[in-house]
């Protein structure tokens, strides 16, 4: 896939990338609803999508037939200022989107490695993904795929799920879908802003092969990919 057949869609601000975005999702998630009775979403965490997440939480949608999960979570407790199931609770879920279904990936678990395959089973279990939304690290980290962990592989390759993975140059343990869970979608999104990942993200999509974790989705062709970024 060259830097030209890629989707780039590229806006001044996040806020404008935003409302761009939600109305996108949005008609997908109605459309999943209205053929199939149920629509999946997967979101990222970090601070990049709260306005994407403030202005879904008023969309005009029919929540109650929505599943909505993380990509990835840092296995720290859930009222921590760090968690990504805080942050889904707080921002997105509230409003119109307060009834739409959720799927936590804290388990209780005292270790990532514990919970791994108990959400392995659980996810494996649901559909076909309508959407997910991707976000972007400037190492070129997706999820919790990172290019400095021995888990990488595993993550990039292997059949489960959900995997638990221990980043060298980041903190936490945390836990991740894998690359083939995530491609099991209809619907791929990548959502960044800033010079430095711009750089980041030409310098994985002119590559002739995937050379960080971001780019095993951007040198695909099993799943539509639209890139959203904002200076």
């Amino acid at each position: 896939m060259s830097y030209e057949d890629m989707s780039v869609k590229t806006f001044d601000s996040n806020e404008q990338l935003s409302e761009s975005l939600s109305q996108h999702i949005c008609t997908q998630l109605s459309e999943a609803v209205k053929l199939r009775g149920h629509a999946y979403l997967v979101v990222s965490g970090g601070n990049t999508p709260k306005p994407l997440f403030e202005r879904l939480s008023k969309a005009d949608i029919d929540w109650k037939h929505v599943t909505i999960m993380l990509a990835d979570e840092r296995w720290v407790l859930p009222d921590s200022k760090d968690s990504n199931d805080k942050l889904i609770k707080t921002v997105l879920l509230k409003n119109k989107a307060a009834k739409a279904h959720y799927i936590s990936l804290f388990t209780g678990h005292e270790k990532a490695q514990n919970a791994a395959p108990v959400l392995s089973k659980q996810l494996n279990a649901l559909p076909e993904f309508d959407a997910v939304i991707l976000g972007m690290g400037d190492d070129g980290h997706t999820a919790s795929l990172f290019p400095d962990c021995a888990e990488l592989e595993q993550g990039l390759t292997g059949n489960d799920a959900v995997i638990a993975t221990q980043p060298t140059k980041a903190p936490y343990a945390r836990v991740s879908l894998t690359k083939s869970r995530l491609l099991n979608s209809r619907n791929i999104y990548l959502h960044f802003c800033g010079e430095n990942k711009l750089q980041v993200f030409k310098q994985v999509e002119e590559a002739d092969e995937a050379i960080l974790p971001i780019g095993e989705f951007l040198h695909q062709q099993r799943v539509p990919t639209e890139v959203y970024y904002a200076a």
